[in-house]
């Protein structure tokens, strides 16, 4: 029975035993874990490499940082620089010191396009000065456009109007502005938006499709379609949505893109980028102008 007894205590003795080594080991690799995450944060506080990274790679990326920065800081001046330029020479334009821009010969300038972003379109006063600009260079033929419609809904009444006399009486151009050197002279304006885009040129497939199913047809009672360019121009025309091809288009927004205008009427077309239309000038316009009349288009055939 004595012999019995003594088993019992032998294993939980050596269970104790075999925990407190367990615990112990546990309590270690916790300790050896925390004194190498102090480590670590040291080396990071004292600014020195933590132990994956050698020198040579910190040395190397040191230097990549510097030399992103002096690029960043060479496009940043580059950029300012050329702005105060254009800034410069814009001024010098519109004081009328340069005098080839003094007399523009705008002959090949049927049509100007003015596409401006719906957000700065709200601007009317902007507009109207703008309107007062070309009217003075002695533009004929003005298209506004926005992808809104903010343009059409504020200027189209006026545009309505105008047909019974110059749009530069009615919309103010022409009267009592000194400062701005504006004169009355005849010119028409053409308000668009993006329903005469996308949605002009659905009307305009719609009518040639309705007019090819009820037109006479030949002997054996089908025919081959056949639509030209005369055709589609005379259905857009039909629907609302013709008008002049635009021999330039000056772009006003923060984009880069004629924002939906209608992609028809520019084949033929200069595109120029006029930047934001709060900041817009004078001298810039003409600058633009001038470009356009020394610019040499070949039509292929």
């Amino acid at each position: 029975m004595g012999i019995s007894t003594s088993f019992p205590s032998c294993a939980a003795a050596t269970s104790v035993s075999a925990r407190s080594l367990m615990t112990s080991g546990a309590v270690s690799r916790t300790d050896k874990m925390r004194e190498a995450f102090v480590a670590s944060e040291a080396s990071v506080f004292m600014n020195q490499p933590p132990p994956h990274m050698s020198r040579p790679s910190i040395i190397i990326k040191l230097i990549l940082g510097l030399l992103w920065t002096i690029t960043h800081l060479a496009i940043s001046f580059l950029n300012l620089w050329s702005h105060l330029i254009y800034s410069l020479e814009c001024y010098v334009i519109s004081s009328g010191l340069l005098r080839k821009y003094q007399n523009l010969h705008l002959g090949r300038l049927k049509c100007l396009a003015i596409v401006v972003d719906s957000k700065e379109a709200k601007s009317t006063a902007k507009v109207k000065q703008l309107l007062c600009w070309l009217s003075s260079m002695g533009v004929k033929y003005v298209c506004l456009y926005d992808i809104e419609g903010v343009l059409k809904k504020s200027f189209e009444p006026a545009v309505n109007a105008s047909r019974d006399r110059t749009a530069g009486e009615h919309f103010g151009i022409g009267g009592n502005i000194s400062d701005l050197q504006c004169s009355q002279r005849e010119m028409v304006i053409d308000c668009l938006s993006g329903s005469d885009g996308k949605e002009g040129i659905a009307k305009a497939g719609s009518l040639l499709c309705s007019t090819y199913i009820n037109g006479d047809t030949h002997g054996d009672g089908k025919r081959k379609p056949a639509f030209t360019e005369a055709d589609m121009a005379s259905a857009l025309k039909a629907v609302g949505c013709g008008g002049p091809e635009p021999d330039l288009l000056l772009m006003y927004g923060p984009a880069r893109c004629h924002l939906g205008f209608p992609a028809w009427r520019l084949r033929y077309t200069e595109i120029m980028y006029m930047g934001p239309l709060k900041s817009m000038k004078y001298g810039a316009i003409v600058k633009a102008l001038y470009n356009f009349s020394k610019k040499h288009q070949n039509y292929g055939k």
